[in-house]
């Protein structure tokens, strides 16, 4: 399975529009290769190289099986936003306070859709894909402050 993004290449800066300092918008991306039986997509957005810890970004799942694109600033049909640690439901954009940041896009498939209603963290989205991913692919964008 493969994620990338038509306005960022991996490990190269994502556009200003998609951080704080521009539109706050979250970035295209186009998924391929998911693999038989996928049911169901989670996305994590994360900041490993936050000061007080990994931070979490962006929860998304409950995405269809068969998304091929999930286009700017836009929630298919059907998915699920989750709580971000700016304590706020859906896209947190990037926002470094000093230096480069690695930002973080996990994309799981599923061989569900998950039980969690909107508002969950983290920590009961990875207990609710335990056990159910069958595969999972990453894109790492940076931005400076």
């Amino acid at each position: 399975m493969e994620l990338t993004s038509p306005v960022f290449n991996a490990n190269q800066p994502i556009p200003a529009s998609h951080t704080h300092g521009g539109a706050g918008i979250s970035p295209p991306l186009m998924i391929s290769g998911a693999p038989d039986g996928t049911q169901g997509l989670a996305l994590v957005v994360h900041d490993p190289d936050a000061p007080t810890g990994d931070f979490t970004h962006w929860l998304l799942w409950n995405i269809s099986g068969s998304t091929g694109v999930l286009p700017e600033n836009h929630i298919p049909t059907g998915a699920v936003q989750g709580m971000n640690d700016f304590g706020k439901i859906g896209y947190g954009p990037p926002a470094p306070p000093s230096g480069i940041h690695h930002y973080v896009f996990n994309l799981y498939a599923l061989n569900s859709q998950l039980p969690l209603k909107a508002g969950a963290n983290l920590k009961a989205l990875q207990e609710a894909m335990a056990g159910h991913i069958l595969a999972q692919a990453e894109l790492v964008g940076t931005v400076t402050a």
